[in-house]
């Protein structure tokens, strides 16, 4: 993300002229002017959320990655090995194909709320995450973004499982074995598990890249990033 980017919204302007009076001028906010440290964490934020979905929006986005792969819903992963030996081997392959494919077309519309949580983003909000561990931009993504997502992943997803036979026997079965008590925990659809993991995983790479900002500015490519977080 170049300079140009990162200064070219009025947003990031305005945020700026705010946070000039309303932050401290001691500690890392001495080191820079407030427009730029303001500028900075919306790099940062924008470069995380853009990097997290063109990843996992990607062909085999989540297929192909080990730590974000969605697998079958717990009780039908412990039946799986039973399933396979009476045939249905094809029909679980085709679930865990479908599962992440339908997360990785869900996560290629998040964008445009990751970018509205950063337009919202609060004084007070931008020195928690400037100051914070090294999940606080994650955590931040997580608690303005994650309700709002789930609602719109979920008929994305449905749209491709609900094709599957297999997704309406196992609603079926695991339905009537929740009600009879016959599992642990709350019983989820396979809707439900494929949009709470493709949260999970959208939310595991922007923490990942988070950390990776935090650990290397420089390498970001950014002065401004380098500038800020260079010098916690």
């Amino acid at each position: 993300m170049n300079r140009r980017t990162v200064l070219s919204s009025s947003w990031a302007t305005c945020m700026g002229l705010i946070a000039l009076e309303a932050m401290p001028s001691t500690g890392w906010a001495a080191l820079f002017s407030q427009t730029d440290a303001t500028a900075a964490l919306r790099a940062a934020l924008e470069r995380g959320a853009q990097v997290a979905v063109q990843q996992l929006g990607a062909a085999d986005g989540f297929l192909a990655n080990d730590k974000v792969r969605i697998g079958l819903p717990d009780v039908l992963e412990k039946a799986a090995p039973i399933l396979r030996t009476v045939g249905r081997g094809a029909q679980l392959d085709e679930l865990i194909n479908s599962m992440n494919h339908a997360a990785e077309t869900a996560v290629s519309m998040a964008q445009p709320l990751l970018v509205q949580a950063i337009k919202g983003m609060s004084v007070q909000d931008a020195q928690r995450i400037v100051q914070g561990g090294d999940n606080a931009v994650t955590e931040y993504f997580t608690s303005k973004t994650r309700a709002p997502l789930g609602q719109k992943f979920q008929p994305v997803v449905s749209k491709t499982l609900d094709k599957l036979s297999i997704t309406k026997q196992y609603n079926d079965l695991a339905g009537k074995a929740s009600k009879l008590g016959l599992v642990q925990g709350n019983m989820v659809t396979v809707q439900d598990h494929v949009t709470q993991k493709a949260l999970d995983g959208l939310y595991f790479v922007i923490g990942e890249e988070e950390r990776r900002i935090r650990k290397d500015p420089v390498g970001t490519g950014s002065a401004l990033l380098k500038k800020v977080f260079g010098a916690l």
